[in-house]
């Protein structure tokens, strides 16, 4: 008796290894097929001219010459590619409204953490336009947007403005519009929840021993609050710097088609273009993974100097 019960041991420990590994290869199986060989294919792709109708054709680094390289012209250097720089340009000038919008998300966490009647409702209220569909906010914004029958429009002619801008219409107007839109998206999303959360772990016996020294509310803040959620600051830069390079699509798609003159085009949006309307499937490859080698700097670069602002517990 005492020979077979270590068989039926190892039996059921191999069974039960057997019964994780079931659960993890579909996921496994679906992590290769839809990452890692497209990420692969992706890379030996931007070594190659390909549209999709005939067989690609090695072309070692020339699309990453074509897309980062410049020439002289007339006594100057051009870029190659002067639509992808320019696209560059405004991906980082949307990204402006990140500190606007961190600084919104924190101050709407503030007051969402006050100790007040029905505060549970307002918290509820303002979250919700981040669970409606993107798509659907696109095009009410769009129609807020619209320089004849838009209520920002409608308001600024209103309060005595003769010519409104044409926000979506005109280049100087554009991304401003975009930007303050991304703002009135933010200020209830995931970035104030985040706060929230981080607001409501900073222990009150903090508070209470600032008080007993004195302090007012706003040194209460920058003494015991903004060190304590400094982490969640971090972590929401961090994120924000990877959503500002990786968005821009569906905004520019639904909203302005990358207009007027290119000047709501990003790069996320280049790439698509790039890809599914110009099918130069090597290229938008080179694109991507220039996009994933800046993404790479930036966030080292700012995980390296955020350590020594962090203040950890």
């Amino acid at each position: 008796m005492n020979s077979k019960t270590p068989k039926k041991g190892i039996s059921a420990r191999r069974r039960e290894a057997l019964s994780a590994y079931g659960f993890l290869v579909p996921n496994f199986l679906g992590f290769l097929a839809f990452t890692s060989i497209p990420v692969i294919v992706s890379l030996v792709m931007s070594f190659t001219h390909w549209n999709i109708f005939k067989h690609p054709v090695f072309v070692g680094i020339d699309n990453f010459r074509s897309l980062l390289w410049f020439h002289r012209e007339h006594g100057r250097l051009v870029p190659n590619d002067p639509f992808f720089w320019q696209y560059v340009y405004n991906t980082v000038f949307l990204m402006i409204g990140i500190p606007i919008g961190m600084a919104g998300s924190l101050i709407v966490a503030l007051m969402m953490n006050r100790k007040l009647k029905g505060i549970v409702v307002y918290r509820t209220i303002y979250f919700l336009p981040t669970v409606c569909s993107g798509v659907a906010l696109l095009i009410l914004w769009k129609y807020l947007y619209n320089s004849d029958i838009g209520l920002i429009n409608s308001i600024l002619r209103a309060v005595g403005v003769a010519n409104p801008p044409d926000w979506l219409g005109t280049t100087f107007w554009a991304k401003p519009a975009l930007i303050l839109m991304g703002l009135w998206g933010g200020l209830g999303g995931y970035n104030m929840i985040l706060y929230l959360a981080a607001l409501q772990g900073v222990p009150s016996s903090y508070y209470e021993a600032a008080e007993i020294d004195g302090a007012g509310p706003w040194a209460k803040f920058w003494a015991v609050t903004w060190p304590m959620i400094s982490p969640t600051t971090f972590f929401i830069l961090i994120m924000s710097i990877i959503g500002g390079f990786q968005s821009g699509f569906m905004t520019a798609n639904v909203m302005t088609g990358g207009g007027p003159a290119g000047s709501t085009t990003t790069i996320e949006y280049y790439l698509y273009q790039t890809a599914f309307e110009k099918f130069n499937m090597g290229y938008a490859s080179a694109v991507a993974w220039v996009l994933f080698a800046v993404i790479l700097v930036l966030t080292l670069a700012t995980w390296k100097f955020g350590g020594r602002v962090v203040t950890y517990e």
